[in-house]
């Protein structure tokens, strides 16, 4: 069976010789929703202009369905694109804005009027469909530019940062609603975005680029939990780096000598080889603060080699959240949250403390 969308040793390279993407390499099943995120200028919205036959392709091969489409023009694509300013006719209803693709696909206009009143009804935009655009709220003005995509049925949906111009409530609610649609309809996603929320809440699976390069592909929680490069250790979540030397490697855990001493993380993929100058990647979410006060052989008796002496900085409570900063003996100022509950009480800013966590709960990297 095809895939949905397959993206061989992909590449675009500027007329000026400049590497936009190298390499790029994907296959979708049908109906997944996946996100493209990285810094700006890593090539990811060139990646989605290729798809869309927006920008040429320098090498590869782009596949849909099991059809080459590297040369066909935009308009005879299986493929629809919502962009960020939803690129709206402001002199047209929103009935006559989602009627427009169909237009120039020439679909008979009794079909055409019965697509449109089904798909305005199914984003709830019946009352509005005689009014034009301009006097609409950026939530449904988001709605329509998605009418104006599913209306023609497209094996593919490309969006490019739709939800940038919204602010952060109403974005949240189109979150929702963007992936109960795409769910409902069963059509597959290609989105690009800057934001990491975006991305692990709306997605499948998530492709990291940088540089033109694709650096990881994994479902979110996989990538927030187990980056398998620097890179995406430091621009996923709220990860803290210890360089080190691995020393010893078994049944996956690998004891590392670092400048705190010996700790331990896990490491996943290709084995370690002892000598190896490596990082523990370890999640905010997996540290654990401990007061200063416990004696430091009982915080070890409980959590092993990964104790590791802190200074207490700021405790600051926001909500049921506890904000905590702090300070490693070598100088590195480290963030973190809990909840109240597990703080409460425990800790002095100010104060000496310690911070612990399980070799389960941190990635070991190369490099």
């Amino acid at each position: 069976m095809a895939y949905d969308l397959q993206l061989s040793h992909i590449g675009k390279v500027y007329d000026n010789g400049t590497p936009a993407v190298i390499d790029f390499n994907l296959d979708v099943d049908k109906g997944e929703f996946i996100a493209f995120l990285g810094p700006s200028g890593c090539g990811k919205t060139t990646t989605l202009r290729m798809i869309a036959g927006f920008e040429t392709i320098t090498s590869g091969d782009l596949m849909i369905r099991g059809k080459r489409i590297n040369d066909l023009a935009p308009e005879q694509r299986p493929t629809s694109m919502i962009f960020q300013n939803y690129a709206l006719f402001p002199h047209m209803t929103v009935r006559q804005n989602v009627h427009f693709g169909l237009e120039v696909k020439k679909t008979p206009v009794a079909e055409a009027n019965r697509k449109v009143d089904r798909i305005l009804d199914k984003l709830g935009l019946t009352e509005v469909a005689d009014v034009r655009p301009t006097r609409l709220s950026g939530g449904q003005r988001q709605r329509i530019a998605l009418a104006r995509s599913l209306v023609v049925e497209p094996d593919i949906l490309l969006l490019d940062e739709p939800l940038g111009a919204l602010d952060a409530n109403l974005r949240k609610s189109i979150q929702n609603e963007l992936k109960l649609l795409q769910r409902d309809l069963g059509i597959t996603f290609v989105f690009v975005t800057h934001a990491q929320s975006e991305a692990l809440a709306l997605s499948d699976r998530i492709v990291v680029m940088n540089a033109g390069r694709v650096e990881q592909i994994s479902a979110p929680r996989e990538l927030y939990t187990r980056p398998s490069s620097l890179f995406v250790a430091r621009f996923i979540g709220a990860n803290t780096l210890i360089s080190g030397t691995a020393r010893t490697s078994a049944d996956g855990q690998v004891q590392v000598d670092s400048a705190f001493g010996p700790l331990a993380a896990i490491a996943h993929g290709a084995a370690v080889a002892p000598g190896a100058a490596v990082s523990i990647v370890l999640p905010a979410e997996a540290m654990h603060v401990l007061p200063g006060t416990l004696p430091e052989a009982e915080a070890r008796g409980t959590h092993g080699a990964n104790v590791i002496p802190c200074q207490i900085n700021r405790l600051q409570l926001v909500g049921h959240i506890m904000q905590i900063a702090l300070t490693f003996p070598n100088g590195d100022v480290v963030s973190l949250e809990g909840h109240e509950d597990k703080y409460r009480g425990l800790l002095v800013a100010g104060a000496s403390g310690y911070v612990a966590w399980s070799p389960q709960d941190a990635t070991l990297i190369v490099g």
